[in-house]
Order: structure tokens, then C-alpha cells, then sequence
């Protein structure tokens, strides 16, 4: 099997831009768009939004794909770069993503008011996502769910200050407080309207 990074456009020619030098966001669309670089991943029908992942030297990591799936969000997309091991990975209230620390970012989305992580009594976030696991060769495929939440509507993710993926430097324990220890912020990506 080759492996490629291919986005296809399913709906009308319509091409897909990370707004990455500006802070716009573009309008959501309500269809799928992109099918990501997996044959086990499908890009789920309804809303998206895009976010080009940084490092803290503001290298490209690569695109995840924040797909409405019911009534959570499926964060989609292969990315490249990144030191190998486990790796926390979250969606964040703010969407900016100021390098070296990506403080900017804010806290993990929380609109519910829980604690941080899965294994957490009062938990987890909605915006606490499973560990990734970045390979030898510095790459990872990417896909897992929010523990609720939309793209749109009542606590939207795409609020007016917007939103963030944050990657972290060491694995999320996942009932850790506020952020499952998981470590100093290595990679962010301000979610943009597809």
C-alpha cells in the first residue's frame, strides 16, 4: 500500500485552505470534504473545520480534520514531525497559538465544567481526546473522539475566540489535573472553518 497524503475534494470542486497567517475563519460547511490518509478513518458526514498543526519552531506538522460525528467531535488526519512515543493530545478554548509554549491556546474545552480525564470520577473534558502514538519514523495517524460536544450550536467548540488542538510532550494519565501531566506544550493548531 502506498503511503500518500491525499486530500479529495468531494463537494463541487471546492478546495480546502488552512487560514494559517490570518485569524478569519471561514464558514462551516455542512458536507464532507475530505477523506483522510487512512483506510480505516472516514470522514464523517455534517460540519468540519481544519487545523494546520505547528510545532514550537513553526514547523508544519501537518492537517487534522475536526469532523461533527452525533454528538461528539472526530479528530482526523496524519501528521509527521513529532518526537516518537505517546503523546497527550487535547482541544483547547482559544484559538491561537503563539509559539514557543502555546499558552495562548487557554485551557482544555470544558463547557460542561468536568475534570480533566477519562479514568476521573468528575471527568473527563470534552475537549480530552486519547493518547497518540508517534512512530520511529517521527509520523502518526491520527483519529479519536471528543467525549461530546459540536462543531456548532448550543457550547459550540467554534465559539467567538475560537479553538485549538494542543499536542503535549509526554502521555496523558488521564485523571491528572488540570491536564493528565502530560507536559509542556509541542505542537498547536488554530481550528479554522472548512
Amino acid at each position: 500500500m502506498r503511503n500518500t497524503t491525499a486530500f479529495i475534494v468531494l463537494a463541487g470542486g471546492v478546495t480546502l485552505l488552512a487560514c494559517r497567517d490570518s485569524g478569519r475563519r471561514a464558514p462551516i460547511e455542512d458536507h464532507p470534504s475530505v477523506v483522510p490518509d487512512s483506510p480505516a478513518a472516514e470522514a464523517p458526514a455534517g460540519p468540519h473545520a481544519m487545523a494546520t498543526m505547528l510545532d514550537s519552531a513553526g514547523n508544519e506538522l501537518g492537517m487534522l480534520t475536526l469532523a461533527q460525528s452525533g454528538e461528539s467531535i472526530t479528530v482526523f488526519g496524519k501528521l509527521t514531525g513529532l518526537p516518537p512515543g505517546e503523546h497527550g493530545i487535547h482541544v483547547h478554548t482559544v484559538g491561537l497559538c503563539d509559539a514557543p509554549k502555546f499558552e495562548s491556546a487557554g485551557d482544555h474545552w470544558n463547557p460542561t465544567k468536568r475534570q480533566h480525564g477519562k479514568d476521573s470520577p468528575q471527568g473527563p473534558h470534552q475537549g480530552d481526546l486519547p493518547n497518540i502514538t508517534v512512530a520511529q519514523d517521527r509520523s502518526v495517524m491520527v483519529q479519536a473522539t471528543t467525549a461530546g460536544g459540536a462543531l456548532q450550536g448550543e457550547n459550540a467548540l467554534l465559539d467567538s475566540d475560537g479553538a485549538a488542538v494542543v499536542i503535549h510532550a509526554k502521555r496523558d494519565d488521564y485523571k491528572t489535573q488540570p491536564s493528565g501531566n502530560s507536559g509542556d506544550r509541542i505542537a498547536c493548531g488554530v481550528v479554522n472553518g472548512g
